[in-house]
């Protein structure tokens, strides 16, 4: 590997660039809500939260994969069951819509119904009814769990809806754009590979790091 193809030594150097891209000092006089989409986000989206002294929280979702490939996702379903199918591929494999639903129906029972109870105490999403909301990922990929983070926030009757994240595909900036206000971040890439290639240090997070982090929040 490249060194110069390195952005970011780890998680908290990657937070603290995506500070330097956003607008903190309006966002301070502002009423904001930090919500990671991803377990790997929380982390940044802490310390951004932390930075705003903002409310943090974790939009629950679980990807939905192709019958014959479980490699392929082809949907994601989120905590408030807001289902984003990635159509081109549904209509490549020729899945039905039948099948996405039933899916995400039980992944929705159960996977994320389990995080929500146990991360929540069964409690729904921090309420962001008419508040600026700023969706946190350590990167982007195909961008479909961002959308579907987006949609489901702007359907919950947030105010605004921005994203932050260090780092993403060319390709996916003007369809985040397309429905977010506001989209935030440290590099844009022509020929992506993959989030992890452009860390030198990214550690799989897991459900109990995240109820780690969360310790003596709130």
């Amino acid at each position: 590997m490249i060194k110069d193809e390195i952005f970011f030594k780890n998680r908290e150097v990657a937070a603290y660039r995506l500070l330097d891209v956003l607008p903190i000092q309006q966002m301070k006089l502002e009423d904001w809500i930090v919500i990671s989409s991803s377990f790997g986000g929380y982390s940044i989206a802490k310390i951004i939260a932390d930075t705003l002294d903002a409310k943090l929280d974790i939009m629950f979702s679980d990807k939905i994969v192709a019958p014959s490939n479980d490699e392929c996702d082809i949907a994601i379903v989120t905590e408030q069951e807001e289902v984003l199918i990635h159509e081109e591929l549904v209509k490549c494999f020729d899945i039905s819509l039948d099948y996405i639903y039933e899916q995400s129906k039980k992944n929705y029972e159960n996977n994320i119904l389990s995080l929500i109870n146990d991360f929540r105490h069964g409690n729904p999403l921090e309420n962001i009814k008419y508040k600026n909301v700023l969706i946190v990922d350590e990167g982007i990929n195909t961008g479909l769990t961002m959308m579907a983070c987006i949609k489901t926030a702007i359907s919950l009757g947030a105010k605004s809806v921005s994203v932050a994240t260090p780092i993403l595909p060319s390709a996916s900036v003007q369809t985040i754009e397309s429905i977010a206000d506001d989209l935030y971040y440290v590099e844009k890439l022509d020929h992506f590979i993959g989030i992890d290639f452009y860390y030198d240090t990214l550690e799989e997070i897991e459900f109990e790091d995240i109820k780690k982090i969360n310790k003596g929040l709130n």
